[in-house]
């Protein structure tokens, strides 16, 4: 009779190993997971910032008056009559 729980007995040990063995993958996965969530995120911020100035800067723009006839200037209009000097 011995014979017969060892052969379950190491089937269970076996697959005891596995299902450790998986739950180890699982955990290095979240966690990360949960690192790559973090990055991403503060890459957004970034990003959110740095939308937020060029928004300030494309407002600004919007709203400059033009001084010879005093009109509200499109930001295509404000970029055309403010061209860097290389051109």
């Amino acid at each position: 009779m011995p014979r017969l729980y060892a052969i379950p007995s190491a089937m269970n040990e076996t697959r005891l190993q596995t299902l450790e063995e998986t739950l180890a993958h699982q955990d290095q996965q979240i966690a990360d997971l949960s690192e790559m969530l973090i990055l991403q995120g503060r890459e957004i911020a970034k990003l959110h910032k740095e939308i937020t100035k060029l928004n300030g800067k494309i407002n600004l723009m919007e709203n400059h008056e033009s001084q010879s006839e005093g009109e509200a200037l499109s930001a295509a209009d404000f970029a055309a009559q403010n061209k860097p000097p290389h051109y």
